[in-house]
Parts: C-alpha cells; sequence; structure tokens
C-alpha cells in the first residue's frame, strides 16, 4: 500500500469524526474567505471613490471618524476652484434614503455641470436639469429596481421623475442615484455644506504640492489620494481589516485545537498498530510524517469545504438589501492564498504533538498496549 493512499485510509477509518473535524475548520476558512472578499470590494469601491472621474484628489474634513459626519462650508468648493493651479473642483453630498424593501439607498447630491468630473456618464435617456423632481438611476440600481427613463420613483418621501440611466464603473455609486445638489441639501438638512470635494488640477501641476498648499490654506481639511490616507480619516476600512485578522488568528486557533483532539484520539486508538509499524522497522521520522500527513490532509479537505462554503455564505449576504446594496464583493489571489496559509498552519500546529506522542512510542510498550 502505497504511503499517501495509507494516510487516506487512515483519516476515515472514522468518518463521522474526521468530517466534524473538516466542517469545524471549514467553517473558521468560509468566514475569512467571505470577510476577505467584502473587504477586497469595500476597498475596491473607496479607491475608486476617491479619484472618480477626472479628479487627482478628493478632500474631507478632518478629524471624523466616518465620511458620512463630514461637513465642508460649500463657499470654500469656489475658493479652491477659484486656486490657480485647480481646472476644477465640485462639492457633493451623500444621503441614506429608504426606497421599497430597502432600508438603506444611496443617493449622491451633485451639480449638473459636475456629472463629468465625478465620472458620471449618462447611457440612457439624459442628466437631469436644475429640476428638484429629478433624478438619474445607477445602472445597477436600474436594474434591480427595473425602472426606466420617464418612469417615477420615490425616495424616502419624496418622488422623483427618472430622467436618465448612469454608470461610473463603481458598484458603489452605480447602485445608487443623483439628484440636484440642492434638493439632497434640503432632505439631508445641509444646507451650505457638502460632504467631500472632488478636485481636477490644472495639467503640469504636482499633486504633492497642491494637496500641501491647500491643507494650508484649509486646516480642517485632509487632502486623500489613497486607500491609505482615507483610512488615517475614516476607520471603517481599519476596523474591518482588523476583524478579518482577528478571525483568522481565532480559526486557527480553534481548528489547531479541533485538529489536535482528533489527532490525539487517532493516535492513542492506534498505538498497537504503529507498535507494529515501528516493530517492522519504520523509524521515527515517517511515524511522525504520517501522523502530519493525516493532520494536514484534514486541513486540505476543510479548505475545499470552506470555499464553497464562502461563496454560498457571500451569495447569502449580497442578499440582504443592507449589505447588497453598498458592496460587490471582490475575489482576489491572496484571499485564497490566505485561506491556504491558515489551513496548512491549522494542520501543522494541530497535528505536531500527536505526532510527536505518536513517533515517541516504543515498539514494546505500544504492542503491550490493550
Amino acid at each position: 500500500m502505497r504511503f499517501a493512499t495509507l494516510i487516506l485510509k487512515n483519516i476515515f477509518r472514522r468518518r463521522v469524526r474526521s468530517f466534524i473535524t473538516i466542517l469545524g475548520i471549514s467553517i473558521g476558512i468560509a468566514t475569512i474567505i467571505s470577510l476577505g472578499a467584502i473587504v477586497g470590494g469595500a476597498v475596491f469601491t473607496v479607491e475608486r471613490m476617491l479619484k472618480s472621474g477626472k479628479a487627482d484628489f478628493s478632500i474631507i474634513e478632518r478629524g471624523i471618524s466616518d465620511l458620512t459626519f463630514s461637513k465642508i462650508d460649500e463657499d470654500i468648493v469656489d475658493e479652491i476652484e477659484e486656486l490657480e493651479f485647480v481646472k476644477k473642483a465640485a462639492g457633493i453630498a451623500i444621503g441614506l434614503v429608504s426606497l421599497k424593501d430597502r432600508p438603506y439607498f444611496l443617493v449622491l447630491g451633485i451639480e449638473e455641470e459636475d456629472l463629468p468630473l465625478v465620472g458620471i456618464n449618462i447611457v440612457s435617456g439624459t442628466a437631469f436639469s436644475q429640476e428638484e423632481d429629478e433624478v438619474i438611476v445607477g445602472e445597477i440600481a436600474a436594474k434591480e429596481l427595473d425602472v426606466e427613463a420617464g418612469e417615477r420613483l420615490s425616495l424616502g418621501e419624496e418622488e422623483f421623475t427618472v430622467t436618465g440611466i448612469f454608470e461610473t464603473g463603481n458598484p458603489y455609486f452605480d447602485k445608487g442615484a443623483v439628484i440636484p445638489l440642492r434638493k439632497l441639501q434640503d432632505m439631508m438638512k445641509l444646507e451650505g455644506y457638502v460632504m467631500m470635494i472632488y478636485v481636477d488640477l490644472e495639467e503640469g501641476t504636482d499633486i504633492e504640492d497642491a494637496c500641501w498648499l491647500i491643507e494650508e490654506m484649509f486646516p480642517d481639511l485632509v487632502t486623500v489620494k489613497s486607500v491609505a490616507e482615507f483610512s488615517e480619516v475614516d476607520r471603517s476600512l481599519e476596523i474591518m481589516g482588523s476583524l478579518s485578522q482577528g478571525v483568522s488568528l481565532l480559526a486557527i486557533l480553534i481548528g489547531g485545537l479541533g485538529v489536535m483532539n482528533t489527532m490525539m484520539m487517532s493516535v492513542y486508538e492506534r498505538t498497537r498498530e504503529i507498535g507494529v509499524l515501528r516493530a517492522l522497522g519504520w523509524k521515527r521520522r515517517r511515524v511522525l510524517v504520517m501522523i502530519l500527513g493525516e493532520s494536514i490532509v484534514l486541513c486540505l479537505f476543510s479548505i475545499l469545504l470552506g470555499t464553497l462554503l464562502g461563496f454560498i455564505a457571500i451569495k447569502l449576504l449580497m442578499l440582504s438589501p443592507i449589505i447588497g446594496g453598498f458592496f460587490e464583493p471582490m475575489w482576489t489571489a491572496d484571499i485564497f492564498v490566505n485561506s491556504f496559509i491558515v489551513a496548512f498552519t491549522v494542520g501543522l500546529i494541530g497535528g505536531l504533538y500527536p505526532a510527536y506522542r505518536a513517533c515517541k512510542l516504543s515498539p514494546a510498550e505500544a504492542l503491550r498496549y490493550e
């Protein structure tokens, strides 16, 4: 019998126990994969939001804990646009309203003339005019809501006429809608304020110098060019990343204990068998490799099941109007590499002590064991 075949046969001697161990580890792997996909989607969304369209960078209020708390005096937008190195500056407001069965639906408030700067491209119908009861709807939202240009749409307690459908390439925006800035300011009680400013610089302007000058002129504001800089202001991505790392460590701890328990029971049950193998000439190293191999193979099976469960979990999470309305999962190679490393570590940690105990068994003592 081949060595690899023997390892597989040993694992499935106790099918129920092995399956329970695999299931426990796979749940941890599925959680890691699910969180990784959500965090990846959130990072992608933020990246596209910070430098949307023609904008070189964005500006938000300094010292806030969340982007939705940012409040910038609208007059500052005009002051920034008047700077000689700034080609265009556009202030936007962000709001969440109820829509049909969705408790939270994203609505952006933007001046019609600023739509190109923010990267909003009309693909059907026309942009809204300055009429306050007009709205353009993101391509993804339009498909989900089954609305077209010319139809009426209720946003919160307000009725709007859909004048067009737009796309930005950013799922966060494309799952929402855009209305005139003045209207959203009125709805969100933000008269005279915007939450974020997009800045398009004159050609040849050094971005770092421009950001430094703006922050010098407006100490209460901070310029943001990357996700790393955004995380220094808005802690939500940092919290999500820390949560993902915490789950990975917890999965290693719990999974390692589960594998160790399973392998220790297996070693005790097979004490005489191990003694026979040692009496037949098996070296301690071969016994150690066999037990470690069984432990690691258990965890490799967990990767397969955990990946499947992770995909199913994401599909179910995306059915939620709260999560599905704001995130688009991002599957990257790093997610699966991380899950493989976690599973391999679990197998190594969980099997190390049982393997050590097995290889230390004396053949004479093992053969006497009942």
